[in-house]
């Protein structure tokens, strides 16, 4: 492999979900160019049928971070309530992650920069529309430019991680921000320098449990 393509891979295997942020403040080149990533990736047809929502300002960052606030605490009490059945490292892994989620939860706002990822469906070509199975297709259009921005933090050092739990205040989160009624919200990405190490290793199930030879199911790939 190139030297590019070694960056690129240890990129990917280190993009750790970093909950833990500094206020400190991220310069405007440094957000030109994680969201030049964005702009960057693949959608259908090209159009690009997503936007964002740059948050710095500290009264709309507040006013997010307490509609997130009892979202996480609803959704974490069952993650709470699985620990009892836990042991050993698993355990000590889970509470790590959960005291960090927990953090976020309590100081989202003090991230200085929340990206609010939005979408327009007349601008999808959402070929699973109309199965009979929750539509996942539309966000093929818009989630890959997550992922680029996600990977140009990791290399610009900055700490994010993204949360679809504010969907559930999506009419809230549309008047604060001003989003036309046809766009609608489907992520918000908190970004900032990592307190501690922030990104590093990650765990994640082996190659040969997730993809199968021929046929679902079948045996071990490569």
């Amino acid at each position: 492999m190139s030297g590019v393509s070694q960056d690129l891979y240890e990129a990917m295997s280190t993009l750790r979900a970093v909950r833990r942020l500094r206020r400190d403040p991220i310069a405007d080149d440094v957000l030109r160019r994680i969201l030049q990533a964005a702009a960057w990736a693949p959608s259908g047809g090209n159009v690009q049928p997503w936007r964002v929502v740059v948050v710095k300002n500290r009264e709309k960052r507040r006013a997010i971070g307490d509609l997130y606030q009892p979202l996480w605490q609803k959704y974490a009490a069952g993650h709470h309530e699985h620990l009892s059945k836990l042991s050993g490292e698993v355990l000590a892994k889970q509470k790590r992650m959960l005291a960090a989620a927990d953090h976020l939860g309590d100081k989202l706002a003090e991230a200085p920069v929340l990206l609010v990822y939005c979408f327009n469906p007349a601008n999808m070509a959402i070929t699973d529309s109309n199965m009979d199975r929750p539509s996942i297709v539309g966000g093929a259009s818009v989630y890959l430019a997550v992922q680029n921005a996600m990977l140009a933090c990791r290399a610009e050092g900055v700490g994010c991680v993204l949360t679809t739990l504010l969907c559930a205040e999506e009419a809230a989160i549309k008047s604060l921000l001003k989003i036309p009624e046809e766009w609608y919200t489907c992520g918000v990405m908190p970004l900032g320098y990592p307190v501690g190490k922030g990104h590093g290793p990650i765990s994640r199930r082996p190659v040969n449990e997730l993809a199968f030879a021929d046929t679902f199911g079948n045996g071990v790939v490569l």
